[in-house]
């Protein structure tokens, strides 16, 4: 994109929205500060561009805030530099001044930060003490058990000295299903949590597959908590009486200081257990990543946790039906007819792929129809747009019921 096309927003600018110039009511202006969006593959950071997408299709004002390199792919996102330093850290004085203003100035209503565990993710807790801007966290994940137990050896010092103090500012926290919703109050906090899940993206189905090739497929960064390691191990057990199945994983090990090399664990793994016909095909994104849900027999993440598994939604869209575990969300997906949801562990899902191998293709393929149409029905952007902005109205004026999603107790 040309740096011409791109939305500069002063601190002190003046509504964009026509209504605001034409007498009528101006928009809620609200402010989003996200990790990343240069990465599509990362579930925080895409979920934030999306539904601040979708809110600004609700006749809301929103950008989102970031710390990137790379020139930002749509006009509402505002980028600013980290500074020095460990860029994991996330620190970025301009961005803290910049969100200092806006929410001083009165027009920023909402200040909403998507994950924990960085200092521009922190910035905007401190900000609601310059005005009157009211706090929302999506902590995407990080109060989960395995979050708060893994990491980095400064994380306890880093919540009880700087994490958990901004927390308790946040008016409302925003969990995508019950288990985040569990998890938020596990740790004492007692605001409201508006329990709206991801939407997702409905692509294209593909045509009816012409061979009988069964292709499990991963998708998602290559991370101990993602349970790859443990695919690759059951995959091993099951792959003699699959001959014409293979494994594919998609994914990197990138973050924000480069590799981290567990990459390079999994493909050794690979290679001392005698797994065969594994594929690790780097990171997919747009079109190519779409191929490959809809190529794939199942989609495949034996996550140890996750607050919503966005790669879950994605594979339903496309029609692949999924098996994941129990410490995902998507306990429903078997009621729903369209995977399995299993226990976390190798005898656990070579048990669960054994079976779903030995159906038809055709079996199959209903399924992931079936999943489909839960998509389609349930987790559109538009709805859950529509609902984010509801829950902000409510945020700004609490003397209403509290819409039916926001949950108090």
């Amino acid at each position: 994109m040309d740096a011409a096309e791109l939305k500069v927003i002063p601190p002190f600018d003046e509504p964009s929205d026509a209504r605001g110039r034409s007498g009528a009511a101006p928009p809620v202006t609200v402010v989003h500060v996200a990790p990343s969006v240069s990465r599509e593959s990362s579930g925080a950071s895409y979920v934030a561009l999306r539904l601040c997408e979708a809110l600004i299709g609700e006749g809301l004002d929103a950008t989102l805030a970031t710390l990137d390199d790379a020139p930002p792919p749509k006009a509402f996102i505002r980028l600013f530099p980290p500074s020095r330093g460990p860029r994991r850290l996330g620190r970025s004085p301009a961005l803290r001044r910049w969100l200092d203003a806006r929410a001083a100035d009165g027009r920023t209503r909402i200040l909403h930060a998507h994950g924990l565990w960085r200092m521009s993710l922190v910035y905007p807790a401190w900000s609601t003490r310059a005005g009157s801007a009211r706090l929302v966290v999506s902590p995407h994940g990080s109060l989960s058990h395995w979050a708060m137990r893994h990491g980095s050896a400064f994380k306890p010092a880093f919540w009880v000295t700087v994490q958990r103090p901004a927390l308790l500012r946040a008016a409302c926290f925003h969990a995508t299903g019950e288990p985040e919703y569990a998890d938020i109050r596990r740790h004492g906090f007692r605001q409201p949590v508006a329990v709206i899940p991801n939407g997702v993206d409905l692509p294209a189905l593909a045509a009816a597959p012409s061979s009988d090739d069964r292709i499990l497929f991963y998708l998602g960064r290559l991370h101990p908590k993602k349970g790859v390691d443990v695919l690759i191990d059951a995959w091993r057990r099951v792959q003699d009486g699959f001959s014409a199945g293979r494994l594919v994983i998609a994914g990197d090990d990138i973050d924000g200081l480069g590799s981290s090399g567990y990459g390079d664990v999994l493909r050794r793994r690979v290679a001392a257990c005698g797994a065969v016909r594994v594929s690790f095909v780097g990171e997919l994104t747009g079109a190519a990543k779409w191929d490959a849900y809809r190529a794939a027999g199942l989609y495949v993440l034996p996550s140890h946790s996750e607050n919503f598994g966005m790669t879950v939604a994605e594979a339903l869209a496309a029609g692949t039906p999924v098996v994941t575990t129990r410490e995902t969300p998507w306990l429903a997906i078997e009621s729903r007819g369209a995977g399995w949801c299993i226990d976390t562990g190798t005898d656990a899902l070579a048990a669960c792929l054994r079976e779903a191998l030995a159906r038809e293709p055709a079996a199959l393929r209903r399924m992931g129809r079936r999943g489909r149409a839960w998509m389609a029905a349930d987790f559109s952007w538009g709805e859950v747009g529509r609902r984010m902005a509801r829950t902000y109205d409510w945020l700004l004026e609490p003397r209403a019921a509290a819409p039916d999603w926001v949950r108090t107790d």
